[in-house]
C-alpha cells in the first residue's frame, strides 16, 4: 500500500436507543508499517473548534491504539479480551473511560486494510454504550472505487 491513503472511520454506539448513533468521517492521511505495527495518521475537524485533532491509529493483530491530539486528547487502547482505562481530556474537563474490548479483527489485503473493533464503553465507571469502530484504509488513488465496495469485516 502506498503512503498516501484515504481513511474511513465509522463509529456505532448502541446505548439502548432504537437507532444506534453513527458517525463516519473520511479523510486523506498517510500510512506506513514498521516493526510489525501499522501506522495511520490523519487530521480530523473537531466540532466547535478551528483547530483540528491530529489522529494516529497504530495496530497489529489483536491490538489497536487510537490517539487524538488537539482540542481533545485521548489514548484509547483496544486489546482483544482486555479492559483498559483512559483519560479523555476536553477543554471542559476530563472524563475517565474504561474500554472493555471484545474483539479486534484486522483484514489486510493488497490495496486496503480494514479494522473492526467491538467494545463496551464506560464513562466514570458507568456503562455508557456498546460500540463498534470500523476503519478502512486504501490507496488515495484507488480510494473512491474501494469505498464503493461493500466488502467489510
Amino acid at each position: 500500500m502506498n503512503k498516501d491513503v484515504l481513511v474511513s472511520v465509522e463509529g456505532l454506539h448502541f446505548s439502548g436507543e432504537e437507532t444506534p448513533g453513527k458517525v463516519e468521517v473520511i479523510n486523506a492521511g498517510s500510512y506506513y508499517k514498521k516493526n510489525d505495527y501499522h501506522y495511520i495518521f490523519y487530521d480530523e475537524p473537531v466540532e466547535g473548534f478551528e483547530e483540528v485533532a491530529r489522529n494516529m491509529i497504530k495496530f497489529r493483530d489483536g491490538e489497536v491504539l487510537l490517539r487524538k491530539k488537539g482540542p481533545v486528547n485521548v489514548d484509547m487502547l483496544f486489546e482483544e479480551n482486555r479492559k483498559n482505562e483512559s483519560c479523555y481530556t476536553t477543554p471542559f474537563g476530563d472524563i475517565m473511560l474504561n474500554i472493555n474490548t471484545r474483539t479486534v479483527d484486522i483484514l489486510e489485503e493488497e490495496q486496503q486494510i480494514m479494522l473492526n473493533v467491538n467494545y463496551e464503553l464506560q464513562a466514570n465507571y458507568e456503562h455508557l454504550a456498546d460500540c463498534r469502530i470500523r476503519v478502512r484504509v486504501c490507496d488515495r488513488e484507488k480510494g473512491e472505487m474501494m469505498f464503493r465496495q461493500d466488502s467489510f469485516v
